[in-house]
C-alpha cells in the first residue's frame, strides 16, 4: 500500500548519435558488429520467463550477405503456444494488481539499460538482422524505442488522472482496467522500436502478452525481451515466441480469452485476423479489440511553388532510406510538368550519389532488403514497369542477389496515374512519378486521393500558402500522417504519432494516449455517502 501521489515528467527525446568518424559510438558500434558476427546466438522461446531451446530451429541470416550466419532461433510449435497463452493468463492477476507506477517504472528502467550498456548490441543486431546502416538503426532501435517506454508511462499517467465530476453527497470515479484476457501481438520486421511497443503498450496498462516476433527480426526482437527481462518484467507477462503464423493463428488468435490483438504488418494479414475474429465471434469471452497498423502506398505531391532542391532531397531519402521498406516510405510522386526538367535532373545526380553494400561500411546509405520473397516481389514489379508501354524505368532497376538481396534505387515514370506501381504496396526502393500537366491540378489530386485503397502518409512540396491550404484539404482522408514541405516518412514518438486509416490501418496512434486507451477498459464507480431510505419522489405526497 502506498499513500502518496506520484509524477512522471514530461518526457524528452532521446538524442539521436552522429555516429562521426573515430567518435565513442561509432567505435563501440563497429567493435560490437564485429562480436556479433562472430559470436552466433541461439534464440530460444521465453515462456513465463524461462528459455526453451528446441529441436526445431531456422537460420538467422545477415539480408547483405545472406551466406553469414547470425545464429538460429527456436521455433515454437502448438505446445509452446498453448504454454505460452496458459503463462500470459496464469500472470494476469499479479500483474494487474500491482500499482500502475511500480508497472512503469519497469518500462522506464528499460528505457535507461537500452539507450545505456545495451545501445551499441541492440543497434548492432538491428543493422546486421534487419539490413540498416547505422543512422537507421540508431532512430529505430535505440531512439524510437527508448522514447515509447519513456512516453507511454507518461500519458498512461495523465489518463488516470481523468474522472468524472462528484456532485455533492456522491464520489464518482473511474478505474481504468486492463482487457479481460490477454493481449496477442504480431511484429513487423522494418521497425525493432515498433515491435517493443507493440508488446509494451498493452503490458503497461496491466494486460499480458503472447508476442509472434517477426521472423526475420528475432535477433533484435530477443534482446527487447531480454531487457525488459532485466528491467524486472515479472514472468509471463510477455511470452516471445518465434512461431509459424499458422500456428499462431490457430492457437492463440482462436482462444477465447484472446481480448486484443496488435499488430504492425501488411493489409492482407490483417485482414485474414479480422475475418478469422469475426467467423468465430461467438467463441470470444468478450469482443477482441483489434489495433493494427497496416500497408501504404505513400505519396509526394509537389505543386508549381515547390522548392526543387528540398522536393528531390525528399523524394531520394522518402523513397530509399532503408530501401523503401518502411510503411511510410514515399513510393508514389505527382510532379508539375513545369518542374519536371529540373526536378529529373536533380534526381539522376542525387541518385548517382547514393551508395549500397554491407552494412559496416558506414559510407552507404542503402543496404539489402530484407529477404529473397522481398527480392523477387520487388523484381516482378520492375519488370512488369520494362514491359509495359504505359511505363518506362528511368533510374536503377538493376537487382543482385549473388551476395545479398540488392535492388538499386529505382525511378518509375507512369504515364497514367493508376499505373500499377503507382497503386499497389511495393516495399522496396521504387519511386513512381506521374508528370501531370500544371492545368490538371484538381484531376491530380483526386486521383492521388482515390487511386490506391492506403490512407497512410503523405507529403506536400509548395511555397504558396494558398496551395499549401488547397492541396491538403483535397487529400484530407489520404492519410493519418501528412506533412508539409519534408518527406512522408520518420514520425517521432511525442511529436507525431502514427498511424492511417482505409487499408493501412485503425489509425490508433502509437506513440500516443489514443492506442493506450485501446488496452484499457474502464469501470465507473458511483459511491453515495448518505443513501436513500424514502422509496416515494417528494411530488407523490398527499396534497
Amino acid at each position: 500500500m502506498n499513500n502518496a501521489i506520484f509524477q512522471i515528467k514530461f518526457p524528452q527525446n532521446e538524442p539521436v548519435k552522429g555516429y562521426m568518424p573515430g567518435s565513442p559510438e561509432t567505435l563501440a558500434l563497429k567493435a560490437e558488429l564485429e562480436r556479433q558476427l562472430a559470436n552466433p546466438v541461439n534464440v530460444p522461446a521465453i515462456i513465463n520467463g524461462q528459455e526453451f531451446h528446441l529441436e526445431n530451429t531456422a537460420n538467422i541470416v545477415c539480408p547483405h550477405d545472406h551466406r553469414q550466419s547470425l545464429g538460429k532461433y527456436a521455433v515454437a510449435g502448438e505446445k509452446e503456444l498453448r504454454m505460452a497463452v496458459e503463462a500470459a493468463e496464469a500472470a494476469k492477476a499479479g500483474w494487474e494488481n500491482m500499482p500502475w507506477e511500480q508497472r512503469a517504472t519497469i518500462f522506464l528502467k528499460a528505457a535507461d539499460l537500452l539507450t545505456g550498456k545495451y545501445r551499441a548490441k541492440m543497434s548492432a543486431s538491428c543493422m546486421l538482422g534487419q539490413s540498416k546502416n547505422p543512422y537507421q538503426s540508431e532512430i529505430d532501435s535505440v531512439c524510437e524505442l527508448a522514447d515509447f517506454l519513456r512516453f507511454n508511462p507518461y500519458y498512461l499517467q495523465e489518463i488516470y488522472k481523468q474522472q468524472p465530476i462528484s456532485p455533492d453527497g456522491f464520489w464518482n470515479r473511474v478505474e481504468y482496467r486492463p482487457l479481460d484476457g490477454f493481449v496477442a501481438a504480431i511484429s513487423p520486421f522494418n521497425f525493432t522500436s515498433i515491435g517493443a511497443n507493440l508488446v509494451s503498450a498493452p503490458a503497461m496498462v496491466g494486460n499480458t502478452v503472447v508476442w509472434k516476433p517477426s521472423l526475420t527480426a528475432v535477433l533484435s526482437s530477443y534482446y527487447v525481451m531480454r531487457i525488459l527481462m532485466e528491467a524486472g518484467l515479472p514472468p509471463g507477462v510477455v511470452n516471445f515466441v518465434p512461431c509459424k503464423g499458422t500456428d499462431f493463428g490457430r492457437v492463440v488468435v482462436d482462444h477465447p480469452h484472446m481480448a486484443g490483438f496488435h499488430f504492425t504488418g501488411s493489409t492482407e494479414v490483417f485482414n485474414g485476423i479480422w475475418k478469422r475474429v469475426g467467423e468465430k465471434i461467438d467463441k470470444y469471452v468478450s469482443y477482441p479489440r483489434l489495433v493494427g497498423e497496416t500497408g501504404g502506398k505513400d505519396f509526394i505531391f509537389a505543386h508549381r511553388s515547390a522548392d526543387v532542391e528540398a522536393l528531390v532531397c525528399a523524394m531520394v531519402l522518402g523513397a530509399f532510406e532503408y530501401q523503401g521498406q518502411k510503411c511510410s516510405a514515399a513510393s508514389r510522386a505527382y510532379v508539375p510538368r513545369s518542374l519536371w526538367g529540373e526536378v529529373e535532373k536533380r534526381l539522376r545526380s542525387e541518385i548517382g550519389k547514393v551508395r549500397m553494400g554491407d552494412v559496416r561500411d558506414f559510407s552507404n546509405l542503402m543496404n539489402a532488403v530484407i529477404d529473397r520473397n522481398s527480392f523477387e516481389n520487388i523484381r516482378r514489379y520492375i519488370d512488369c514497369a520494362r514491359s509495359s508501354d504505359e511505363a518506362e524505368v528511368l533510374i536503377g532497376g538493376k537487382c543482385d542477389d549473388s551476395v545479398g538481396y540488392f535492388v538499386e534505387p529505382t525511378v518509375i515514370l507512369a504515364k497514367t496515374p493508376t499505373f500499377k506501381t503507382m497503386v499497389e504496396e511495393i516495399f522496396g526502393p521504387v519511386l513512381t512519378i506521374y508528370v501531370y500537366p500544371d492545368e490538371a491540378l484538381d484531376e491530380t489530386l483526386h486521383a492521388c486521393d482515390t487511386a490506391t485503397s492506403y490512407a497512410l502518409t503523405g507529403a506536400v512540396f509548395a511555397q504558396e500558402r494558398d496551395a499549401i491550404i488547397k492541396i491538403a484539404g483535397a487529400l484530407n482522408h489520404a492519410a493519418g500522417n501528412f506533412y508539409v514541405n519534408d518527406k512522408p516518412t520518420g514520425a517521432v514518438v511525442g511529436q507525431q504519432p502514427f498511424g492511417g486509416s482505409r487499408g493501412s490501418g485503425t489509425n490508433d496512434k502509437a506513440g500516443s494516449a489514443v492506442n493506450l486507451y485501446r488496452w484499457i477498459s474502464q469501470r465507473a464507480i458511483k459511491e453515495t455517502m448518505l443513501p436513500r431510505t424514502v422509496v416515494n419522489y417528494p411530488y407523490m405526497s398527499c396534497e
